[in-house]
């Protein structure tokens, strides 16, 4: 069993470096202040992780074709697109904002889209959101890699092994952005540029993840 969940812990290291992943991640956390980016792909994880396992569990007992499987791609690749789409439109309309002020001695920066700064959890509930509907495209990876290292069976602790593994890149990736928006970010031209190179990239995946 140990075995068993060593392997599931490496297929999550492995799935998680998939482009669809980092670019929802970098989607949702780039500009994002320390806290928030490392909650995001924190949630973002567990989200996918949960997905996976809800639906690894309805594919145990109900037999789906691969060709309905493969709408999970599909979803995936939307929710990307879309994301790109966005990103561009708030860019091209100079709906991404940057301010900055002092307090607890130290300077911060702030980045936000539309009219108006606010403080909101929209991010994390999107994240999550985020998670839950890309982890349907992952459904059949996870079932095959079940199916070599225990015929197939699903329980929480093989998905919790998973989920470990997912975090622990998400988490890392998550650190890399976070070195960009302190280091990088540092004025508006920089902010619109990167989330305009954020959105293009996610239309580029999300176009190739619906080609392929």
């Amino acid at each position: 069993m140990e075995l068993s969940l060593l392997v599931i812990f490496w297929y999550g290291i492995l799935h998680a470096f998939g482009p669809d992943h980092l670019t929802a991640i970098a989607d949702f956390s780039i500009g994002k202040e320390k806290r928030k980016t490392l909650m995001i792909t924190f949630l973002f994880a567990i989200g996918h992780g949960l997905s996976l396992f809800v639906f690894a569990k309805i594919l145990e007992s109900i037999e789906i074709s691969e060709e309905i499987l493969s709408y999970g791609d599909i979803i995936s690749a939307t929710v990307i697109i879309a994301m790109g789409i966005y990103l561009l439109f708030m860019v091209a309309t100079n709906r991404v904002h940057l301010s900055k002020h002092s307090h607890d001695n130290g300077e911060h920066l702030h980045i936000w889209f539309g009219n108006a700064h606010s403080h909101n959890s929209i991010d994390k509930s999107s994240s999550f959101t985020m998670g839950l509907l890309m982890g349907i495209g992952g459904v059949r990876g996870m079932l095959i890699t079940l199916g070599a290292v225990q015929g197939g069976a699903v329980d929480f602790s093989m998905v919790g092994a998973f989920t470990l593994g997912v975090i622990l890149i998400f988490v890392s990736f998550g650190l890399l952005i976070l070195y960009i928006n302190q280091n990088f970010l540092g004025n508006i031209t920089n902010v619109r540029r990167t989330f305009a190179t954020i959105g293009i990239i996610s239309l580029i995946v999300g176009m190739n993840i619906l080609s392929t």
